[in-house]
């Protein structure tokens, strides 16, 4: 761009050296001579200043360091769509087209491909072209006006983020000449949006994907827009700086999956306007500040009106500290699904697995926990210990196997609100099973396991206490060197002290259904689950055939 003074350059989206920024000025900067381009960077520390030179306020930024003045032809203003689809799509025929070997360079070497030629051919016909990614194109505009439809009608989902789209009504020229639009990905494009209600114009009519990240829009701005969406199934508005300040009504009603993270002004209040919304399935609350929920319609035990569809929450990166959160997460009707890594209630116990067993118990109709499966197993040793561990409170709260005299008071039911149903299910916890609490010690994490030998009568039963976190193939391991054989040859089972010895569980077939990586720990739970009754472990060990 040479150094004139273009029209409308104000607000235009541009590139220096790799680095996006939104021009601000345009003009003279005494008491150098030519014209000069104020940008605010994208990044805040790229720049030198903030808008000010020698006193004169040329323009404003967000950040004391987020601007320059650069010279006119420093800068890349963008291309329009079609000139990057073709930059990236599209190879120019040579003499030797019809060779079947092309010869491509990778790092230091050269290296001769096969039916390569095949694949730049298809690529080239842009007609066939249905999903495309042009990130980090410098796309700026839609250019002349049919072209887009004429060259590439069949064109379904496209990447067009981190580019240099400056407003929506560039997108909604771009995706105007695109009729089979399904997908769309915005993320990184500063964009200005309307600021009223738009007219129908029926662009969006087949978009089920939208993808928003980082691009300034704000609630008000989603809700004005939303009516051109009118089949979105998917919404992503990650890092935006979002705050839900009205209820959506008649927009948004069709999507199933929305993201919120990293909008750390949403609050549990702001949640509830978005909790009718009819079939949304899946919630992306990441990094947002969350520490506390409460679903007031819902009392103990019961279920709450809010987020009927809802089946998978994501919770992960936020300030959740309290059990009460994980209460409250049992009232939800149709939750199948959580993760909430990365949350002091998670990361600051020093048991992380018991955290996972104790969540496990807490929500009755999970079935995955941070994208790992619950097995029935799990779920029942689960719900078991919780009953053993909680048991002494329960009685002391007012508790009592007789179901005349059972009567824990208010607080115990708010603390434990599914103890009760675990006592209707398993029946109430004995006296003898019921667990002590104690300091979290070495020797209080210990378990007696008795190592007989089926097959040797006559040898004496040996008895080791071993941490609870001690995984198997460790166990396996100590017993090879016991027994002076290998690994691989040594087969483990169960029995249990209050079932018939010939009720006997494989040691890995029960390991291997609870959860990666398992322990001593794991396998006493998910035998609890499979014979029913608390077990003391014994272990078989006996030879290979």
């Amino acid at each position: 761009m040479s150094d004139t003074l273009v029209s409308g350059i104000i607000g235009r989206r541009v590139e220096v050296n790799g680095e996006r920024a939104t021009v601000r000025f345009s003009g003279v900067v005494p008491p150098v001579a030519g014209l000069w381009l104020g940008v605010e960077w994208d990044n805040p520390e790229r720049g030198k200043h903030d808008g000010s030179h020698e006193g004169t306020v040329y323009f404003k930024c967000r950040y004391p360091t987020g601007g320059s003045f650069i010279r006119p032809n420093k800068v890349n203003f963008g291309v329009d769509f079609l000139t990057a689809l073709k930059k990236r799509y599209v190879l120019e025929d040579g003499p030797e087209d019809d060779e079947r070997e092309q010869v491509v360079r990778i790092g230091s070497k050269d290296v001769e491909t096969v039916g390569f030629d095949c694949i730049l051919k298809q690529q080239s016909q842009l007609s066939r072209l249905r999903d495309i990614s042009l990130r980090k194109c410098a796309v700026c505009g839609a250019g002349e006006k049919g072209r887009i439809a004429e060259a590439c009608p069949n064109i379904r989902e496209v990447d067009l983020s981190q580019n240099l789209l400056s407003s929506w009504d560039e997108v909604t020229q771009i995706a105007g000449e695109l009729a089979l639009l399904e997908a769309l990905n915005l993320s990184e494009n500063k964009l200005q949006f309307p600021s009223d209600s738009l007219s129908l114009t029926g662009t969006f009519s087949t978009l089920k994907v939208l993808v928003l990240n980082q691009t300034g829009i704000t609630w008000a701005e989603v809700l004005w827009c939303a009516p051109e969406w009118p089949v979105l199934q998917e919404l992503y508005l990650a890092s935006n700086g979002i705050s839900i300040s009205e209820r959506p009504t008649d927009v948004l009603q069709t999507v199933k999956l929305l993201d919120l993270s990293s909008n750390p002004n949403i609050d549990e209040n702001q949640l509830f306007l978005i909790a009718y919304l009819p079939r949304l399935e899946q919630l992306i609350l990441s990094n947002i500040g969350l520490s506390s929920l409460h679903f007031p319609d819902a009392g103990i035990g019961g279920k709450t009106s809010m987020f009927p569809a809802l089946q998978y929450l994501v919770v992960n990166d936020n300030q959740i500290s309290q059990w009460a959160f994980i209460n409250e997460l049992d009232k939800l009707q149709s939750l199948h699904a959580l993760s909430c890594i990365r949350n002091p209630l998670t990361e600051g116990s020093k048991e992380v697995q018991n955290t996972r067993q104790l969540i496990i118990a807490k929500i009755a109709q999970l079935k995955s926990l941070n994208k790992c499966q619950i097995f029935p197993e799990e779920r029942r040793g689960a719900e078991l210990d919780y009953q053993k561990a909680f048991g002494n409170e329960w009685k002391k709260a007012g508790g009592h196997q007789d179901p005349d005299r059972n009567r824990p008071n208010e607080e115990f039911l708010a603390a434990h609100p599914r103890f009760q149903l675990l006592c209707d299910k398993y029946g109430t916890p004995e006296d003898g099973e019921l667990k002590v609490q104690q300091p979290f010690m070495l020797k209080n994490q210990l378990l007696t396991l008795k190592i007989k030998y089926p097959s040797q009568l006559d040898q004496q039963v040996l008895e080791k206490r071993l941490p609870d976190s001690m995984t198997v193939q460790k166990v396996k391991g100590l017993l090879s060197r016991l027994l002076k054989v290998p690994v691989s040859d040594i087969l483990l089972s169960y029995e249990s002290l209050k079932v018939s010895s010939q009720r006997q569980v494989p040691y890995s077939k029960t390991c291997h259904r609870t959860v990666p990586g398992a322990t001593v720990w794991h396998v006493e739970h998910a035998l609890s689950a499979l014979i029913h009754t608390h077990l003391v472990l014994i272990l078989d060990a006996g030879q290979r055939n």
